[in-house]
C-alpha cells in the first residue's frame, strides 16, 4: 500500500481552508467571553466588534504576506524575510507562547464545560478542573504522538459544532434574552468600567479571536495560496466577527453589570464572575425562566458537551500550529535540528508535541499559582499576539521597499506612495494600533511585563545555543538545504513513469514519483507489471496478480488525488519487467523513469538490479533511480 511522503503537501481548498478559519476563531469565544465581560462590562460587545475590525485590518496584511511567501511560520516568516532571522526568531517565539497559552487555556476550560453538562460540578472546583485539564492536554499529545488528525475533518467539526452552537444561542437569545437597557444597566464609562479596566480588556478581547497564525501557518499546505488564502481568511474571520458580537450582544443582555465590591468600578457582571469559566453555558442557563426546565436543561447539556469537545479540537489544532512554527524555525536554525524533522505519522515534529505539552501544562501550573489563572494567561497571550501582529504589518511594509519585484498573488488594495514605493493604508493604520494597544497591555497587564520579557530572554538562550550547535552565524541568515533530485533545466516534466511493486521500496519510490511531479505540476504513470512465467502463455488466468495489481493502481491513484497529481493506473503482462518499462516508457512519451534499487545487488558485484540495469540502458527518456541502505529490500520480499 502507498504511503505518503513525511512532507507538507498542498491539499486545502477553499472551503476546507475557511472551515479551518472560522472555527479556529468563533471556537476562542467558548473561553474569552467570561474574561472580556469581567472588564468591559456592558461594552463587551462594542470592544469586540473593535478588536474584530482591527483584526481583518491584520488580516489584509497577513494575506498579501502569505501569498507573496507561501511557506509555514506565519509573522516568523515575514519578518525573518524582511528584516533578519533574530527577529524573526522574536516573531516566531512570541507566537510559540500563544499557542501554548491556547493550548493551557482550553484545557482548563475543558473540565468546567464537561462538569456543567453532566452535572458532576466537582470537576468545576479546583485543584481538579487544573489536574484534568493537563491529563487533556496529556492525552490530546499521546494521540498526536501516533497519529495526525485530518484538517479538513476537524475545520467542518469545529466550524459546525461552532457555528450550530452559536446561531442557536443567538437566535433564542435575540427574542428572549436581548435588551437595550440590560446592556447599559450598571455601565457608565469612565466610572463602570473605569478607563484603566477598559485598557485592560482591549488587549484581552484580542484572545476572542485566536487561529489566525493557525490559518497563516497552513500556507504550505494550500493549493492555490494567492487565491485560497484571501477568500478563507476574509470568509472565516467576517463571519466570526459577526456571530461574536451577536453573542457578546445576548450575553451582556442576559448578565447585565450589578453592583459588586469585586468588579471594576463597583460593578460586575455574573458572566465575568460566577460564569468564567462556562461562559456559553452561563449564556445557556440564562433561558431559565424563559424556556421549559426540561429544554433548559437540554440546552445546558449540549452546550456544555459542544464545548467540551471544541476545546479539545483547538488542543489539537494548536499542537499542530506549534508544531509548523517549531518546523519552520527549526528549518532555519532557530530551534534545535529535530525540530525541523517531520514525522511520518504526526506531520510534525515529535519533539514539537512533547515540548508543547510539558510546556503548556506547566503554564498551567504557573497561572494557578497567581489569584485568577485566566487573567494570567489571556494577559499573556495578548503579550506574544500584539508583538507577532505589529511586527507581521511592519514587515509586509518593508518587503515593499526592499523586493519590489516579489510576486504577490494578493496585494492588499488602498495603497499610498513614500519615496516612489505603493505602501499599504491597512498597515499604515494597523501596526500604530496594534502598538498602541501593546503599550496598554504592558501598563495594565502585570503577566505583560513580568512573565512576557522572561519568555523573551529564555528565547535568545535557545537561538543562541541552536545557532551555535548548527555552527551558523547569530545574524546570518539561514536558508534550509533543497535536494536537488534533478538538474534545474533539465527537470521540466510533463509525464513520469513510475513502474510498482509491493512493499517499502514500492511505497518509497511512488512517494518520490508522486512528490517531483506535485513540485513539476506534471501527471504521473503508475505502471504495474505482471510478470507471466515462460511456461504459461500471456493471457493466461492469475488471479491474485491481478487483484494485487488493480489494488496497488487504485491506491496509487488514491494518493495522487491527496496530492493534488494526475495519476493513471496501467496494468501490463510481459515475460519480463524491464521490456515492459522501457516499452510503456517509449509509448507513452515519459519525461523521467523513477525506480528504486539497493544494497542486495552491490553485495553480489552488481551496482543495480537486472531490471534497472536494463532500463537504465533501453530507456529513450531519462531514468532516476533510487538507492536503499542495506536491509530495506529484505523487507520488501521480491527484487526488481
Amino acid at each position: 500500500m502507498a504511503r505518503k511522503l513525511p512532507g507538507l503537501q498542498r491539499v486545502l481548498d477553499v472551503p476546507s481552508l475557511a472551515a479551518v478559519a472560522y472555527g479556529e476563531i468563533a471556537s476562542s469565544l467558548f473561553f474569552a467571553l467570561g474574561i472580556i465581560a469581567l472588564f468591559a462590562l456592558g461594552f463587551t460587545p462594542w470592544v469586540l466588534l473593535f478588536i474584530g475590525g482591527l483584526f481583518l485590518l491584520v488580516a489584509l496584511s497577513y494575506a498579501e504576506g502569505t501569498t507573496a511567501i507561501p511557506e509555514t511560520g506565519g509573522a516568523a516568516t515575514f519578518v525573518r524575510r524582511a528584516f533578519n532571522d533574530p527577529l524573526g526568531f522574536l516573531a516566531g517565539w512570541v507566537l510559540f507562547l500563544d499557542f501554548l497559552i491556547v493550548i493551557a487555556i482550553a484545557g482548563l476550560f475543558v473540565p468546567h464545560y464537561l462538569g456543567h453538562a453532566v452535572g458532576w460540578e466537582a470537576l468545576t472546583d479546583s485543584p481538579l478542573d487544573i489536574i484534568v485539564g493537563i491529563a487533556v492536554i496529556g492525552a490530546v499529545a499521546g494521540v498526536r504522538l501516533v497519529r495526525r488528525p485530518g484538517l479538513y475533518g476537524l475545520g467542518i467539526v469545529v466550524a459546525g459544532a461552532s457555528l450550530v452552537t452559536l446561531l442557536l444561542l443567538v437566535a433564542l437569545g435575540l427574542p428572549l434574552l436581548f435588551s437595550v437597557d440590560g446592556l447599559s444597566q450598571g455601565t457608565n464609562l469612565g466610572t463602570a468600567p473605569t478607563w484603566s479596566s477598559m485598557a485592560f480588556a482591549i488587549p484581552l478581547a484580542l484572545l476572542a479571536f485566536t487561529g489566525l497564525e493557525t490559518v497563516a501557518n497552513l500556507a504550505a499546505e494550500t493549493r492555490e495560496p494567492g487565491r485560497t488564502l484571501p477568500r478563507s481568511l476574509f470568509a472565516g474571520i467576517g463571519g466570526a466577527v459577526i456571530v461574536t458580537v451577536l453573542v457578546s450582544l445576548v450575553a451582556l443582555s442576559a448578565y447585565p453589570a450589578h453592583p459588586d465590591p469585586g468588579g471594576p468600578g463597583g460593578y460586575a457582571s455574573d458572566l465575568g464572575t460566577d460564569w468564567l469559566r462556562a461562559p456559553l453555558v452561563g449564556l445557556a442557563m440564562a433561558f431559565d425562566g424563559e424556556l421549559p426546565a426540561v429544554v433548559v436543561d437540554a440546552l445546558r447539556i449540549a452546550v456544555g458537551l459542544t464545548g467540551a469537545v471544541i476545546l479539545i479540537v483547538t488542543i489539537t489544532t494548536s499542537f499542530s500550529g506549534a508544531g509548523r512554527l517549531a518546523y519552520s524555525l527549526g528549518r532555519h536554525d532557530m530551534l534545535p535540528r529535530p525540530f525541523a524533522l517531520l514525522n511520518r505519522r504526526t506531520l510534525i515534529s515529535p519533539a514539537s508535541i512533547v515540548s508543547a505539552a510539558v510546556i503548556s501544562s506547566a503554564l498551567l501550573g504557573i497561572a494557578i499559582l497567581s489569584d485568577e489563572p485566566v487573567e494570567f494567561l489571556a494577559s499573556l497571550y495578548s503579550f506574544g499576539v500584539l508583538i507577532a501582529f505589529t511586527a507581521a504589518q511592519i514587515a509586509v511594509v518593508r518587503l515593499r521597499f526592499t523586493e519590489p519585484e516579489l510576486e504577490r498573488p494578493f496585494r492588499v488594495r488602498g495603497n499610498v506612495r513614500i519615496r516612489g514605493t505603493e505602501v499599504p493604508v491597512v498597515a499604515l493604520v494597523g501596526a500604530p494600533l496594534t502598538l498602541a494597544i501593546f503599550v496598554a497591555s504592558l501598563m495594565t497587564h502585570e503577566a505583560a511585563r513580568i512573565a512576557g520579557p522572561v519568555w523573551l530572554l529564555i528565547g535568545g538562550v535557545v537561538f543562541v545555543s541552536s545557532r551555535l550547535s548548527a555552527r551558523g552565524t547569530l545574524l546570518g541568515r539561514v536558508t534550509p538545504a533543497v535536494g536537488d533530485l534533478v538538474p534545474e533545466i533539465e527537470g521540466a516534466y510533463n509525464r513520469i513513469l513510475v513502474p510498482m511493486k509491493i512493499g517499502p521500496i514500492g511505497e518509497e519510490v511512488l512517494g518520490t514519483a508522486i512528490k517531483l511531479a506535485e513540485e513539476h505540476s506534471c501527471a504521473v504513470t503508475a505502471l504495474y507489471v505482471i510478470r507471466v512465467p515462460l511456461d504459461k502463455p500471456l493471457d493466461a488466468q492469475l488471479v491474485d496478480a491481478e487483484e494485487e495489481a488493480e489494488a496497488s493502481v487504485a491506491e496509487a491513484k488514491l494518493l495522487g488525488v491527496d496530492h493534488g497529481v494526475q495519476v493513471e493506473g496501467i496494468v501490463v503482462r510481459a515475460r519480463a519487467i524491464g521490456e515492459a518499462i522501457v516499452d510503456e516508457a517509449r509509448g507513452r512519451d515519459a519525461d523521467l523513469v523513477v525506480m528504486g534499487s539497493s544494497s542486495r545487488w552491490r553485495r553480489q558485484s552488481r551496482f543495480f538490479s537486472p531490471t534497472v540495469d536494463y532500463v537504465l540502458r533501453k530507456a529513450p527518456s531519462e531514468v532516476m533511480v533510487i538507492a536503499y541502505p542495506q536491509g530495506v529490500l529484505d523487507e520488501d520480499g521480491a527484487g526488481a
